[in-house]
């Protein structure tokens, strides 16, 4: 069954990045994916996303759906039929919306886990909390909008972080099997990014020292997108290798 072509409206996105070492953040990443470096370093980071009147494209807007989302993903590139590609490898999807949950992975590219989320966003000033269903993730961000990025950013502007993600629009999700990535394709009517000032962020998954070792991994700064209409196409999938087990 092909799957159908998807549209609507991205009300909120938040795209809060980190720096990490590429040699820890390689051995997260199965095959053919290597990370994407900027100025040295691996970029990783959490989507957060709400989505409105989402719905099979051409269908009106009145049936559509709307949800709070979460993916934790990691900058990658990878060569396909002899040419580089990039775009973001994502190890863990959550999802507010019991049918995105039951449609993930199955309908519909990336399987996805239940979660909490609760969200206040006034407009000048944003705060967002998540929990995953079984306990075992967790993060929380605030912040409000800013004019530029963060002192010590990784990134010399607004414009360069932008462009860097802008190019990074393909998605790759492992499944439960981990042989096959689900590809996922972002089409944006416009592409238009403001900086975000956050004075809270945490994550349980890059607070995790088993995997980020004391010392491999920092906050960097954080984008915000509002209004966007958009469109999510499904993608082949990959075969995957496995992951390196050495720097």
């Amino acid at each position: 069954m092909r799957t159908p072509e998807l549209e609507g409206l991205i009300r909120r996105r938040l795209l809060v990045n980190f720096r990490a070492d590429p040699a820890v953040v390689r051995r997260l990443l199965p095959a053919p994916f290597r990370p994407k470096l900027h100025a040295g370093y691996s970029i990783l980071g959490i989507c957060l996303i709400r989505l409105e009147g989402i719905r099979p494209a051409g269908w009106p807007a009145w049936c559509g759906l709307s949800s709070e989302n979460a993916a934790h993903r990691i900058a990658v590139e990878w060569d396909e039929d002899g040419r580089r590609r990039e775009g973001v490898y994502v190890p863990r999807r959550h999802t507010g919306s019991w049918l995105n949950q039951l449609a993930g992975g199955r309908l519909f590219p990336g399987e996805q886990q239940a979660a909490r989320f609760r969200v206040n966003d006034t407009g000048a000033e944003i705060s967002l909390r998540m929990e995953s269903a079984d306990g075992s993730t967790m993060l929380e961000v605030a912040g409000a909008e800013a004019a530029e990025l963060p002192g010590g950013s990784c990134f010399a502007s607004l414009g360069e972080s932008s462009a860097f993600f802008a190019a990074g629009s393909i998605g790759y999700s492992g499944n439960r099997d981990e042989a096959r990535a689900d590809g996922l394709e972002l089409v944006t009517d416009r592409w238009e990014v403001r900086a975000l000032r956050l004075g809270t962020v945490s994550s349980t998954f890059f607070s995790d020292r088993a995997t980020f070792p004391e010392g491999s991994i920092a906050f960097d700064h954080a984008l915000l997108m509002r209004d966007i209409p958009h469109r999510w196409k499904a993608l082949p999938g990959l075969a995957l290798g496995p992951r390196s087990c050495c720097d």
